[in-house]
């Protein structure tokens, strides 16, 4: 017991002094990475949004300084715009649509594809391939296939004997059509990210539950599944944020219209505030798009904790 104790001292002060360097090891590394993260993210992000508040509290057109102080004037004419009301509900059904239709179909994909084979090699790059391509490309290739004159569409009417159908000009069909375009665009990114998740899952655990005679769609609900939860959350919390963000597709496919009805907060701030040069309007609408993409990232990070915890 003695010599035990004895050792047990000895052996303190190695370990006192290895948690002493750890400790001055995670301190140089904070000090040296979090400055540059900071003033980066003060440029880009904080001094920004502050220049954006400051500014939609003025009727501004983007040259000189801003003198025409309007109060909440703009954040009024926002709220009772029927424009923007659309906009809002437009990127509402896209948050809606990347939950519930472009998540379920990456996931049942990558359940299908995410075995390493030659064959799922070749659909993994294929279901992939939209996502590389850029956003105003594919905007452009999908105006171009719903043109009711020259278009794919128009052609397969055609040889149909039907008459023509312009999809991007009808109010009831154009936002939807943009909706198919993002779910065929983006679905590929949360696929792959549901596959490395999936090959992680250890296969002993699919093996013992296909003994107990589980079925795949059974091994798939209550064994993969589960096990990919953190990257369903991960997955969840960039189709939110991105249905918040889209833009690059909307204005080659339909610049907002018909009427200004397939507009998103983004669009809106875009076409009611740039494009016009009214500043102080356009901030006011950023405003909003900040603070509806912190509410996100605030409830994510809240779930994200009391999940740690459980």
């Amino acid at each position: 017991m003695t010599t035990t104790t004895e050792t047990r001292a000895q052996r303190r002060p190695g370990v006192a002094r290895i948690n002493a360097t750890a400790m001055n090891g995670r301190l140089s590394a904070i000090l040296l990475l979090l400055p540059p993260a900071l003033i980066l993210f003060s440029l880009f992000v904080v001094l920004p949004m502050i220049d954006a508040s400051y500014y939609s509290f003025f009727s501004w057109n983007g040259y000189g300084r801003p003198t025409d102080f309007v109060g909440s004037e703009n954040y009024q004419r926002l709220l009772d715009h029927s424009v923007f009301h659309t906009a809002l509900w437009n990127t509402t059904q896209l948050v809606l649509v990347s939950l519930f239709i472009q998540m379920p179909l990456a996931l049942w994909l990558a359940l299908m594809v995410y075995r390493k084979t030659p064959t799922n090699t070749f659909f993994r790059l294929v279901f992939f391939l939209p996502f590389i391509l850029a956003e105003v490309a594919a905007g452009l290739i999908w105006s171009f296939v719903f043109d009711g004159d020259y278009g794919i569409t128009a052609s397969l009417l055609d040889a149909l004997g039907m008459d023509p159908v312009y999809v991007l000009a009808d109010h009831t069909w154009a936002f939807p059509a943009i909706m198919t375009v993002i779910v065929w665009k983006f679905f590929g990114f949360h696929m792959m990210i549901y596959i490395a998740a999936l090959q992680s899952v250890p296969q002993d655990m699919i093996d013992a539950a296909r003994l107990a005679g589980a079925k795949p769609r059974q091994v798939a609900l209550f064994v993969q599944i589960p096990m990919i939860k953190h990257a369903l959350v991960v997955s969840g919390f960039f189709a939110i944020i991105g249905s918040l963000q889209i833009f690059d597709i909307i204005i080659p496919m339909t610049n907002g219209g018909p009427s200004h009805s397939t507009h998103t907060v983004v669009t809106y701030l875009y076409t009611f505030g740039l494009t016009r040069l009214n500043m102080g309007y356009g901030s006011a609408a950023a405003v909003v798009l900040f603070f509806l993409a912190l509410a996100v990232a605030l409830l994510y990070q809240r779930g994200t904790s009391q999940e740690g915890r459980t």
